[in-house]
C-alpha cells in the first residue's frame, strides 16, 4: 500500500472499545489526511511512503481535544480573583457586576478583529500542547448579533490555525440585563430568533445551556432544547455545577452529546446518562479556580460505564485555563481519574462529546491523522508532571 507518510518505531496509545491499550513497537501510516493503519510494525501490511519518520520510541497519542472552552471574549476579570479568595460567591460576584455580564459588556464593545486578536494566544496555547480540535461556545453576547459575531470568530480561528474547530451557541448562558427579571421573554427571543438564525447561517454544530439556579430553569432549557432539534442541531448542557437541578437527566432525554461539570450529579441522573449514552464532560480547572468542594460522582459514572470527558472549559472568569495537560493533572490529583481515563477523556470521550466519534479521538484506519508525538515513553508522564509540555510533533490531517 502507498502511503504518504510513515511513523515507526513508536509507542502508540491506542482505544480498542473505550479501552486503552498500549504498542510497544507501532506505526501510523497516511494518505489523504486519514490513517490507513495503526498498530503493531509486526502485523502491518506491506506499506511504503513518500516520507517515513522514525520516532525512536516516542509516545503517539491520538491529537488532544479540547471539548468545553470559551475561547472568543473581551474583557478581564481578574479582579474577581481576590473578590473569591476573600469569600465572594459565584452569586455574589455576579450581583456586584461580574461574572458573565462583565464578559457580555466588552464583548459586545469588541469588534470582530479584536476578539479574534483575543482568541489566537488562547488558541495557540492549546495546539503549542497537542491540542487538533477545540470546541468553542457563544455566550458572551446574549444578543443575536454579538452571538452570531462569536461564532463567526470562532469558525475564523479554524481558518488561521491548522486545528478543527467546533462551534456550539450558548444563547441560553446568562440573563442580559436587558432582560432584568425577565427571563421567560429572553428564552423566547434565543428560541424564536436566536436559534433560527444560528441554524440558517450554519455557524454552530451544536447548541448548549446552562442549567443552574443562576442560570436557567429546566423548564426553560426544554424549550431551547426543543428548538435546537427542530433545526436539526445536537444539543449539550451546563448541568449541575452549582446544585441539582436535574439537569443532566433532562439533558438526557434529548440524547445530549454531553453534560459538563457535574459536581452535583446525582444516581438518578447517572442512570439517565448511562441509557442516553451521554458523556459526562468533567471541567477540573473550575472546581479548582472557584475552590469547590464537591467533587463529581465518578465511581458512579465508572460503574454505569458513562463514558468521561475532560476539558479546560477556558474561561475568563472561573477557569483562566489554557493548558489541556494541567486539566488532565487536574483530573487525576483532584477526581481520582486513572492515568488511561484522563488520556480517554481528552482524546476518544472528547470526540464523542463533540458528536466526532468515528472521525477523530483514535488511532484507527479511517479517522482523521491528528497525532500528538511526546518525549516521553509512558502515558503517565503526560498526567503526572505539571508545568511541563513534552510536545515533541503536533500532525493534524496528516501535516
Amino acid at each position: 500500500m502507498q502511503c504518504e507518510t510513515i511513523w515507526t518505531g513508536a509507542r502508540l496509545f491506542l482505544m480498542a472499545e473505550s479501552s486503552p491499550l498500549v504498542i510497544e513497537r507501532g506505526l501510523v501510516a497516511a494518505k489523504n489526511g486519514q490513517i490507513v493503519y495503526a498498530g503493531s510494525e509486526a502485523e502491518a501490511p506491506d506499506l511504503s511512503a513518500t516520507k517515513v519518520v522514525e520516532c525512536e520510541g516516542r509516545l503517539i497519542t491520538p491529537g488532544l481535544i479540547d471539548c468545553h472552552t470559551h475561547l472568543v471574549y473581551a474583557g478581564d476579570r481578574s479582579a474577581e480573583h481576590e473578590m473569591r479568595r476573600t469569600g465572594a460567591s459565584y452569586e455574589e460576584i455576579s450581583k456586584a457586576g461580574g461574572g458573565i455580564k462583565s464578559t457580555m459588556r466588552a464583548t459586545r464593545m469588541a469588534s470582530e478583529d479584536e476578539l479574534l486578536a483575543g482568541a489566537l494566544p488562547r488558541l495557540d496555547a492549546l495546539i503549542a500542547e497537542g491540542a487538533t480540535t477545540v470546541e468553542v461556545k457563544s455566550g458572551y453576547g446574549l444578543d443575536l448579533d454579538s452571538e452570531m459575531r462569536i461564532l463567526r470568530i470562532a469558525r475564523r480561528l479554524g481558518e488561521n490555525r491548522p486545528v478543527t474547530i467546533r462551534t456550539t451557541f450558548l444563547g441560553a448562558h446568562a440573563l442580559p440585563p436587558e432582560f432584568a427579571g425577565r427571563a421567560d421573554d429572553y428564552i423566547s427571543l434565543v428560541v424564536e430568533e436566536m436559534i433560527p438564525a444560528v441554524a440558517e447561517a450554519g455557524l454552530a454544530d451544536a447548541v448548549d445551556g446552562f442549567c443552574e439556579n443562576v442560570g436557567f430553569t429546566p423548564a426553560q432549557i426544554e424549550r431551547v432544547f426543543d428548538a435546537a432539534k427542530a433545526h436539526g442541531l445536537p444539543v449539550k448542557l451546563h448541568a449541575e455545577q452549582l446544585s441539582n437541578q436535574n439537569g443532566s437527566a433532562l439533558a438526557a432525554r434529548y440524547h445530549a452529546l454531553s453534560a459538563d461539570h457535574l459536581e452535583h450529579l446525582d444516581e438518578a441522573g447517572v442512570r439517565a446518562m448511562a441509557e442516553a449514552g451521554t458523556v459526562a464532560t468533567l471541567l477540573p480547572g473550575a472546581f479548582y479556580f472557584m475552590r469547590e468542594s464537591q467533587k463529581p460522582p465518578v465511581d458512579l459514572l465508572r460503574t454505569a460505564s458513562v463514558p468521561i470527558a475532560l476539558a479546560t472549559d477556558c474561561n475568563p472568569g472561573t477557569s483562566p485555563l489554557t493548558s489541556i495537560l494541567l486539566a488532565m493533572n487536574m483530573g487525576s490529583v483532584l477526581f481520582g481519574l486513572t492515568v488511561e481515563e484522563c488520556l480517554a477523556g481528552t482524546t476518544f470521550n472528547a470526540a464523542r462529546a463533540l458528536g466526532l466519534a468515528g472521525t477523530v479521538g483514535s488511532l484507527a484506519a479511517g479517522q482523521q491523522c491528528d497525532l500528538a508525538i511526546w518525549n516521553v515513553g509512558d502515558p503517565a508522564e503526560l498526567v503526572h508532571r505539571m508545568g511541563f509540555n513534552p510536545l515533541h510533533a503536533r500532525v493534524w490531517k496528516g501535516q
